[in-house]
């Protein structure tokens, strides 16, 4: 049976997350770059989860700090001056934290959620199935009615301003952000903090995304995502598939199938230390 070694791994990893002293990122031009090298990233490392994040290509491989003058919190701004730029696609998206997509990418994100090409229709039929609450339905016709708000303006113009509603408007808006429904496109100074995300609905602010994701299949759609996964990781389990983009299971098994057939993976690889089985990429065997 083949294997891995975690060395071999861990340093494929150091050089696609960017994890090296003398390849930190020190400009939003550098951001974008690696955003489009890897395809999508998180804002910041998510606990559990394998994927390049723009903290730790900036800071390194330590704990987001704590300390509001780290220097590893530019990436603050860098965020920030993306927001609504059409350089890349920011949001709650995977593990419904923020997420970095690159425009090449987007289209097969898109094609893969409930986004069938009338936002004015598929939210309601999505609400009357029950897979939309209340409270999502009511911010997502808030920015249908009034075209871009801030958070203080949409939480009043969504009827959910009370201080006992703040956590169903922000589930709303995590619901909405992850089925790329809504998105954040800038700041403003606003409420108490005079730090506010002003939201737009995805359809306004992409008028052309949805017909580039039309003629992308799925199982297509899937395929891209993952190569571009496996190209940051090296390797991965199913699990961790399912558990990053919460797919079925027999959409996982095909995709990871299409994967091995095309000559693009390898699976059941042993990686030394390790008890699971994984899919590598067979540039590293």
């Amino acid at each position: 049976m083949a294997s891995l070694s975690q060395t071999t791994l861990l340093n494929y990893r150091k050089n696609t997350f960017h994890l090296a002293a003398h390849a930190r990122l020190k400009s939003p031009d550098q951001v974008i770059r690696f955003i489009n090298e890897r395809g999508f990233i998180f804002f910041w490392p998510v606990k559990g989860v394998e994927l390049p994040s723009l903290w730790t290509a900036t800071a390194g491989s330590r704990p987001v700090a704590g300390a509001h003058d780290d220097p590893g919190h530019v990436t603050w701004g860098w965020k920030d001056g993306l927001l609504g730029s059409h350089r890349c696609y920011y949001a709650k998206v995977l593990k419904r934290r923020g997420t970095f997509i690159s425009n090449k990418l987007l289209p097969c994100f898109f094609a893969l959620s409930e986004n069938y090409g009338s936002p004015e229709e598929d939210y309601l039929i999505q609400y009357q199935e029950g897979r939309l609450t209340q409270e999502a339905r009511q911010v997502f016709e808030a920015l249908l009615d009034q075209g871009p708000l801030d958070t203080i303006a949409l939480r009043k113009a969504a009827r959910l301003s009370s201080p006992n509603c703040e956590s169903r408007f922000n589930k709303a808006l995590d619901q909405l952000m992850a089925d790329f429904k809504i998105l954040p496109i800038g700041t403003t100074d606003s409420g108490g903090w005079h730090y506010a995300f002003l939201y737009d609905t995805v359809f306004h602010h992409y008028p052309r995304l949805s017909d580039q994701a039309r003629p992308i299949e799925q199982e297509d759609a899937r395929i891209e995502i993952l190569t571009a996964y496996f190209a940051s990781l090296g390797a991965a389990g199913r699990n961790d598939i399912q558990r990053l983009f919460r797919w079925k299971t027999d959409q996982v098994t095909a995709t990871l199938d299409a994967l091995v057939t095309s000559g693009k993976l390898k699976a059941d690889i042993e990686i030394t230390g390790l008890c699971d089985r994984y899919y590598v990429i067979r540039q590293l065997l």
